[in-house]
């Protein structure tokens, strides 16, 4: 009875993590460059009884086993890198990638972070940053006195400046690519860190080395789908709640043993 009681809590434990990862999905169904989370599970030791292909007394082989399961376990929460919808915008600083790839900024202590979330402003220096005053890497300026703004498909940013007809050439966008992406270690403010397991960033010019292009004056949303974060968080309340049952089923079972 008391294996019961702990499988079950193992299993009650697992779920209350899927609704942890469900909610914060929710939660940023409309933040910018957002990659949603996916919790996975592996079950545990098995108790063995009586190993599969054992020998009975008599010397004949068993075909099958006694294996009791002691529960389950979360074993990561992935992010998920599919693409995010996209949705045009009036604003000529706003970049989406369309693919693979993200955007290099630098943090305050020198230390480069990846994002999908391409809403840049410009700051008193003219620097292009992020909603939180990050520089993009490499770093671009944008002249005062400029009119319009024009980026390509390739990263590259043009001016056109009070007084004057003719464009020119402010910078070039560089994006970053893993082999792992789902190896990224999320920070938070969308942004992702490097680790062992995510690789190395591989960079480039965008729409070259498998890396996706740049489209102007457009935001890619969230990855998160709400039907199907409902259907799991259904999903997962089922099965927290028989989980539940197991432990009181095991409970009453125990009271039976040891009533006088």
């Amino acid at each position: 009875m008391l294996k019961a009681l702990n499988t079950a809590a193992t299993g009650m434990i697992a779920q209350q993590t899927n609704v942890d990862v469900v909610a914060n999905n929710m939660a940023n169904v409309n933040t910018t460059g957002f990659r949603r989370s996916r919790a996975e599970f592996q079950d545990l030791v098995y108790q063995t009884v009586r190993a599969p292909g054992g020998k009975t007394s008599d010397g004949q082989s068993l075909p099958t086993g006694i294996q009791i399961g002691q529960g389950t376990r979360t074993i990561s929460t992935e992010h998920m890198h599919m693409q995010g919808a996209m949705k045009q915008t009036s604003n000529p600083l706003d970049m989406a990638i369309e693919g693979d790839g993200f955007f290099k900024v630098t943090r305050p202590g020198g230390e480069v972070a990846y994002t999908r979330a391409g809403n840049f402003k410009t700051d008193a220096d003219g620097r292009l940053v992020t909603v939180d005053g990050y520089p993009v890497e490499p770093a671009i300026v944008v002249p005062p006195d400029t009119t319009s703004i024009t980026i390509t498909g390739d990263g590259v940013i043009s001016v056109t400046l009070a007084g004057q007809t003719a464009s020119q050439e402010v910078g070039q966008m560089t994006l970053a690519n893993f082999a792992n992406p789902g190896g990224l270690r999320a920070i938070g403010r969308q942004m992702f860190l490097p680790t062992d397991a995510s690789g190395e960033p591989i960079e480039g010019v965008p729409g070259q080395e498998g890396i996706g292009t740049i489209s102007q004056a457009s935001l890619e949303g969230s990855n998160v789908q709400v039907v199907n974060e409902m259907i799991d968080l259904i999903a997962s309340q089922r099965a927290y709640e028989l989980n539940q049952k197991v432990i009181t089923a095991a409970d009453d079972m125990l009271r039976k043993v040891t009533e006088r």
